[in-house]
């Protein structure tokens, strides 16, 4: 009781507060990545701090925060649908003989696993990014990577870590069309706009700008850090002397990428930038431009590796591969996933109001009878169910599967979805609670405390001062760190950012780059968010070792939002 008199009696900093809402952030991160347990002990632990936290400080009512629990359970079953969709596709293909058949084709393009990570990892997620978003890329290339023979914590790290220059404009630009619509009318008077695509377009030109130098660092960095952490020699150099390819293939997807965005709009960067750029990086691969000459680099024999890279799924230590049809009808159900997911995600082809329909939505809304705590899932438009699911059935036709191998396919699948669902509740239950603290009465006379997530915001922002702009991009990591997703963090920081751009008065364009910056930020912290972490660990048998993922992944993250923060600083720079 004297803990909630003296937080509702103001006498609490938004120090205090901060800390108080970092606790279960700060648990869930000592006990995976200091004391590696395992999501599935650690997540409920971290849920059972935020709740009596929220209850203790924030005034939440116990059955509020069942009702809030609930929403992120019903939330958590839509992510368990993609990993499953995921895990069947990769194991239909892998008993079909597909899989084997384009670990075929790829050694043929090129049998150095550096190229390979470039060409699955960066470009092909890109474009699964740009397309479908919400954790689909790392879910579908990370299996892929795993059949070609990677270590599964290097593919789990190689494809989280490449899921951010793409993120910004996933899911047909989805994080930025529904990540700041709060902030569309302003930022539209701020600029005397009469059309709001002018003012998205906007933002996500000082993005592109941002992401740019990454995009060129990211994949020479992560292919040094791949020899340095995972080849036989622990060499930096053995990565970066593909620095000329890594550059070719920051330029395939570049190009297009900045173009679109600064001639059309959020929509396509990503999803046009990533099939063009495959499209090209393949060919020019195969002609042998920029391919390093130093030899072809591989990991050393599976007997070498150390425990921790390895998981329940194996990966594939064959070094010949049989080819059991077509390469083209290897690589079908992976064109059709791409084909579904353009057809049904871009507005032009009319398909998307019905996969949408809310006769196709299950859910509950005003959960227990709290207003606003709601939670939907609309089924046909689940990457899970369209293209997964459906593009898995299909491929049983097209590849002639037997119903002993539809059954091993179906049967592992499932049997692997048994370890993340208890991670992935605790984890989605715990972002509903922290989103849902910022409706309460514990402030002073009764009015609201800020969210959880916003007190540490603020708190950040109170500290930077006029240096924010270095730091508005790791608020906007923070946000898809705690809520798994680019666009669940903009909507979340979208007003404050553009608060804190008017309590530093910038002007109008200044507010649209910090604005931009948190969108950046959220894409860059899609290597960290626990979220995506447990995903890509359900689909490579890897639960249990999201900890040691974490420490990988927390480095390219920072370097993402010291780069963007240095670039951010440099354009605020220009405009006052």
């Amino acid at each position: 009781m004297f803990i909630m008199d003296t937080c509702i009696g103001g006498l609490m900093s938004i120090g205090l507060l901060a800390f108080l809402a970092f606790i279960p952030i700060l648990i869930a991160l000592i006990l995976m990545a200091g004391l590696r347990w395992p999501s599935t002990r650690a997540m409920p632990i971290a849920w059972l701090a935020g709740v009596v936290l929220a209850c203790a400080f924030w005034g939440q009512e116990p059955m509020r925060l069942v009702a809030l629990s609930i929403e992120g359970t019903i939330t958590a079953v839509g992510v368990l649908i993609i990993v499953f969709g995921a895990l069947l596709i990769y194991y239909t293909m892998q008993y079909s003989g597909a899989m084997e058949t384009i670990q075929a084709g790829m050694k043929k393009i090129s049998p150095d696993k550096r190229l390979q990570a470039i060409i699955i990892g960066f470009m092909f997620a890109a474009f699964i990014e740009g397309a479908a978003g919400f954790g689909t890329p790392a879910a579908l290339a990370a299996p892929l990577l795993l059949g070609l023979g990677f270590p599964p914590l290097c593919a789990a790290v190689i494809c989280l870590a490449f899921n951010s220059v793409p993120v910004t404009f996933g899911a047909v630009g989805t994080p930025v069309l529904q990540g700041f619509k709060s902030i569309e009318a302003v930022a539209m008077q701020a600029m005397n706009f009469t059309d709001p695509a002018m003012a998205y377009k906007t933002i996500g030109e000082y993005v592109t700008l941002m992401h740019f130098p990454m995009g060129i660092i990211l994949p020479i960095f992560m292919l040094g850090f791949m020899t340095r952490f995972f080849g036989k020699n622990k060499s930096w150099m053995e990565g970066f002397r593909a620095w000329k390819y890594c550059l070719m293939a920051s330029a395939c997807f570049l190009v297009p990428y900045l173009i679109l965005a600064w001639l059309v709009g959020p929509e396509l960067p990503s999803m046009v930038g990533g099939l063009l750029g495959l499209g090209a990086l393949v060919w020019l691969t195969q002609k042998g431009f920029c391919v390093p000459t130093d030899g072809v680099w591989d990991f050393d024999h599976k007997d070498a590796w150390d425990a921790e890279w390895t998981g329940s799924i194996e990966a594939s230590s064959a070094t010949e591969y049989k080819e059991h049809m077509s390469q083209t009808m290897a690589w079908l159900p992976y064109v059709l996933c791409g084909l579904l997911l353009v057809l049904t995600r871009v507005p032009a082809f009319h398909l998307k109001p019905i996969v949408t329909d809310p006769m196709f939505s299950v859910g509950w809304a005003n959960i227990l009878g709290y207003e606003g705590v709601t939670s939907k899932i609309a089924l046909l438009n689940l990457p899970g169910t369209i293209p997964f699911i459906l593009v898995s059935i299909i491929t049983i036709g097209l590849h002639k599967m037997n119903g002993e191998k539809i059954r091993q396919a179906w049967g592992t699948a499932l049997e692997k979805m048994t370890a993340p669902t208890i991670a992935l509740v605790a984890a989605v239950a715990l972002v509903s609670i922290l989103r849902g603290s910022g409706v309460n009465t514990a402030g002073p006379d009764g009015a609201a405390l800020p969210s959880m997530p916003m007190a540490m915001a603020l708190f950040a922002s109170d500290v930077a001062g006029s240096a924010w702009p270095m730091l508005a991009a790791f608020v906007g990591g923070l946000g898809a760190f705690i809520t798994g997703s680019c666009t669940v963090s903009d909507m979340l920081f979208a007003n404050f950012q553009w608060d804190m751009g008017g309590l530093l008065d910038y002007p109008a364009l200044g507010k649209y780059i910090i604005v931009a910056a948190q969108g950046v930020g959220g894409a860059a912290g899609n290597m960290i968010c626990i979220h995506n972490i447990v995903a890509v660990c359900a689909v490579l048998g890897m639960i249990g070792k999201e900890g040691i993922i974490l420490r990988r992944t927390i480095w390219p993250f920072v370097l993402y939002c010291l780069v963007a923060g240095t670039v951010c600083f440099y354009l605020i720079g220009r405009v006052l």
